[in-house]
């Protein structure tokens, strides 16, 4: 699987990530909204650089072999096709930067993280996690052309539970997801917030309503 691209899930698989939610809900009043998106950003700049550098590195290549293609001198024509190559080349290096290699080679860990952030975020608002009787949601993302997990909690809940613990729930998806397995890690995610959440926001029983669906929510 290369990720960057839409992930192609089974039922099998959807039906295994929903009842990891439902198994990890059955002890907390707490609700997991399990959620995959294809990538977090566009990361355009990454495509300026490639372009940039392909166009460098094929002029700096005609420059230097001036004595073979220019025996006779500068004429306007050369000049012509020395911008002509240029663009060229920057147009192919556009194009290679839109590959997922290409754009974690040229952006940084903490941008992408910046952008997975940012994403889950605004995921957070959109499919309304925070609009639970007890403010209780808790968004459980995974990015993939990013190669990162993010967890959001409403805020009564990210306040009762040290930040040390929320990256515990991270940690252990991220070992699996390098690998490709996307839908074991967050599973083992699933199951892992569930126990914290049982110790923070345990639930009542006979008063423990699923105010949200434990549907996989997948996005590009």
């Amino acid at each position: 699987m290369e990720t960057g691209e839409r992930l192609r899930l089974t039922a099998e698989e959807r039906e295994r990530i929903r009842l990891a939610v439902h198994a990890a809900e059955q002890h907390t009043n707490a609700e997991i909204v399990p959620m995959i998106v294809s990538r977090s950003g566009l990361y355009r700049d990454a495509q300026h650089r490639a372009g940039l550098i392909l166009a460098v590195f094929a002029l700096t290549v005609l420059l230097t072999t001036e004595l073979f293609w220019l025996p006779w001198g500068w004429h306007a024509s050369n000049a012509a096709w020395l911008v002509l190559v240029t663009i060229l080349a920057y147009g192919a290096g556009v194009g290679l930067g839109t590959l997922v290699p290409v754009i974690r080679l040229f952006i940084s860990v903490d941008r992408m993280h910046q952008k997975v952030r940012l994403r889950a975020e605004r995921a957070f608002a959109q499919h309304a996690v925070s609009q639970t009787r007890e403010r209780t949601g808790v968004l459980i993302m995974v990015s993939l052309l990013e190669h990162q997990i993010y967890v959001l909690a409403d805020q009564p809940l990210f306040q009762q539970v040290p930040v040390e613990r929320w990256s515990q729930v991270v940690e252990a998806a991220v070992d699996r997801l390098k690998t490709g397995d996307v839908v074991g890690g967050l599973c083992h995610s699933i199951r892992t917030c569930g126990v914290l959440l049982a110790e923070v926001c345990p639930g009542r029983p006979g008063d423990n309503p699923n105010e949200l669906s434990n549907e996989l929510v997948q996005e590009p």
